[in-house]
């Protein structure tokens, strides 16, 4: 079983965080020769620009949410 762990370093709500993180999710894993999910994506919302980057962790993905 593999985990997903997200840290929101954000004033984003946890639902819009979990939104951001499934839409990545939905896109497959497309780094680091199929084998991760996007190292980085930028998402836009009214307050501003907002990155979504993963990583992988000996248990699953982890992913880490900042404003630009």
């Amino acid at each position: 079983m593999n985990r997903i762990i997200i840290n929101n370093e954000t004033d984003l709500s946890d639902e819009f965080a979990l939104e951001i993180t499934k839409q990545v999710v939905i896109l497959g894993r497309i780094s680091n020769n199929e084998r991760q999910y996007c190292y980085l994506s930028t998402f836009k919302k009214d307050e501003g620009d907002y990155q979504i980057s993963s990583s992988l962790t000996k248990k699953g993905d982890s992913f880490k949410i900042i404003k630009v």
